[in-house]
């Protein structure tokens, strides 16, 4: 397989599988972001750096953003929010930590690709990213590439939503970037 059926192959899917994201879930989304006292973000292996960069996005924004389980992170209280990254929607981990959630009375969202998961039936809103299985082409796009580009490019238009409610612009949130420039 070449590069170029590559990209072609993964870029015509993620643009089939986003535009038929659901609006009114993401303003829900939205909202529990907007409304938290500091908003958690959780995955394990590339669903953690898609997790981390969105982090990083809603830091930049002026939010109080947080990954679980790097060293400086606060624990997770009532009022707050955390999202939840996983493909599977079954990563104990994941499930763990949506259950510790849910138990001191925060809210979570679930970004996966299987919306009956156990990880799903812990969750406020549950975002379904609908890869489906038997349809990938492992050759072109392995493991969970689909999922997690997806995942990226759907939180980062829920940054520029995000962006668009706080007032915030690409030079506001370059004053809280790490290396302002």
């Amino acid at each position: 397989m070449s590069f170029h059926e590559s990209v072609k192959y993964i870029t015509n899917t993620l643009l089939e599988v986003l535009s038929n994201n659901d609006s009114a879930q993401n303003e829900e989304l939205i909202k529990y972001i907007l409304d938290a006292k500091k908003v958690f973000v959780y995955g394990v292996g590339r669903s953690g750096h898609v997790g981390k960069g969105f982090a990083m996005r809603l830091v930049q924004l002026g939010l109080k953003a947080y990954f679980i389980g790097e060293t400086i992170t606060p624990i997770v209280e009532s009022g707050d929010v955390a999202l939840i990254i996983s493909y599977t929607g079954e990563t104990m981990s994941a499930i763990q930590t949506g259950n510790i959630v849910r138990r001191v009375g925060a809210k979570v969202i679930v970004v996966t690709s299987h919306e009956k998961s156990k990880l799903a039936h812990v969750a406020n809103i549950v975002v379904c990213i609908p890869i489906k299985d038997e349809e990938r082409k492992t050759d072109l796009a392995p493991l969970g590439t689909l999922f997690e580009d997806a995942t990226m490019i759907f939180l980062d238009g829920v940054i520029s939503e995000l962006m668009g409610k706080l007032g915030e612009t690409e030079e506001t949130m370059r004053g809280r970037h790490a290396i302002m420039v």
